[in-house]
């Protein structure tokens, strides 16, 4: 059983959206909430495993919601349910820890499948959102390729090193045998450009390193 909290600021919505979901036998919606403020002391109350989230709602958007949710409660998990394909809000969603997109106007058997699969740890976005991901991080990566970022320079030459193999796929005992140093080494490297480049996990530090490359070498 997959447990809900809808999050909308119209109440005819909320009550659309938990009519169709309750049609499907592994759905309960445990609750409701008209912003994003009132969304977290929900979250907080009834440990919900995913939230639906609306993006445009008064007193705390569904954005900043999602921030401070996936912070605080990081074993729930945020699909957007929103009428908006707004190029910014998908890419503030999913950089904030969204792990769905879609908009309100999917049919049930196409939503109902994006919960499961976001529920089972898989990302989701609607049809055509994939594509408005990819250009928004072409984009960006252009911009940011001219220049290098202020974090690296606070990278030590060992670290660049770690950074590039992690970046090439290698793991810890890869990188070891590579550098000629412990597992253990190479664990405190990893966790400091964690740390320095403010990143939550090896993908994302790879990602970081193939976008930036040509100043690592």
């Amino acid at each position: 059983m997959v447990r809900l909290l809808l999050v909308d600021d119209q109440e005819i919505i909320r009550q659309g959206i938990k009519s169709l979901l309750e049609s499907q036998s592994d759905f309960e919606v445990v609750g409701e909430a008209g912003n994003g403020k009132q969304a977290i002391s929900q979250v907080e109350a009834l440990h919900p495993d995913m939230v639906l989230m609306d993006v445009r709602m008064p007193i705390m958007d569904g954005i900043a919601a999602t921030k401070a949710i996936v912070q605080k409660f990081p074993q729930v998990k945020i699909l957007i349910l929103t009428t908006f394909d707004d190029d910014e809000y998908i890419s503030e969603g999913m950089k904030f820890g969204a792990k769905g997109y879609l908009l309100k106007d999917t049919p049930l058997e196409p939503l109902a499948n994006a919960i499961r699969l976001v529920n089972a740890g898989h990302t989701h976005l609607g049809p055509g959102l994939f594509e408005k991901i990819i250009t928004i991080k072409n984009e960006t990566t252009t911009v940011k390729k001219s220049t290098p970022p202020r974090e690296l320079e606070e990278l030590t030459p060992r670290e660049k090193e770690v950074l590039c193999l992690i970046a090439n796929g290698a793991n810890n005992r890869e990188i070891a045998k590579n550098l000629f140093i412990s597992e253990r080494t190479v664990k405190n490297h990893v966790t400091s450009i964690l740390t320095r480049l403010n990143l939550r996990d090896r993908t994302q530090a790879a990602i970081f390193a193939n976008s930036f490359r040509q100043f690592l070498n």
